[in-house]
């Protein structure tokens, strides 16, 4: 079983390494991608170093997309040479489950695989559903993650960790599931309490997103 974890610079560190720290714990094998070798950068400068390109990368059963900075999702959504949209449209096409975190849905979404779909995102993106791609469903309140057939799409940064134990589920059962919360000691209690604002602009930078070759 494996995952597929496409970065890009100034993608968000939990939507990564969060979800990776899950999976680990569940024996699945990861393989984070790029378009190009070498050092990429979480967003507010942590570098990290990737070995694997979009022309090396395996056949995965599970595509896990993160989101980013606004300015480096319009960046990938407005390539006119489609890199990261086309390799999402690729590796979607044989993938068991096709799943997104936090403004990750944006990229989906950008690259048709949400359309039809369900969805949900970080509460501040919301509004883009319906002012950039009005084929998404926008799912009902603020689920940490929803799953809609085989896309599962998750709230913001965080909600990653509860969206990686579905898919761990979802892929090999509640047992294993429970294992690694039991492992990762995820029982979350956190010391405040808020709610969650409601989002009136897509805060998204406005792009074209270029037609597939």
């Amino acid at each position: 079983m494996l995952v597929g974890i496409p970065v890009y610079d100034d993608v968000d560190m939990l939507d990564v390494t969060g979800p990776f720290e899950m999976f680990t714990w569940a024996g699945l094998d990861i393989e984070i991608v790029a378009h190009a070798r070498g050092p990429f950068r979480f967003r507010k400068g942590f570098y990290f170093e990737v070995l694997k390109t979009f022309a090396d990368a395996g056949a995965y059963d599970v595509l896990w997309v993160p989101g980013g900075d606004p300015d480096a999702l319009a960046r990938l959504i407005g390539d006119p040479r489609r890199t990261y949209l086309d390799f999402l449209i690729r590796q979607s096409r044989r993938a068991k489950y096709v799943a997104s975190v936090c403004e990750g849905a944006m990229l989906l979404a950008a690259a048709g695989l949400l359309d039809g779909y369900e969805a949900t995102t970080h509460w501040a993106f919301l509004p883009c559903f319906k002012e950039r791609f009005p084929n998404v469903k926008v799912a009902a309140g603020h689920p940490r993650f929803c799953l809609d057939h085989n896309r599962l799409t998750g709230g913001g940064i965080s909600s990653g960790l509860d969206e990686a134990i579905k898919l761990i589920e979802l892929v090999l059962g509640t047992e294993v599931a429970q294992s690694v919360q039991q492992n990762t000691q995820y029982y979350p209690k956190p010391p405040v309490d808020s709610t969650i604002p409601e989002a009136t602009a897509c805060p998204l930078p406005r792009v074209t997103v270029p037609a597939a070759h």
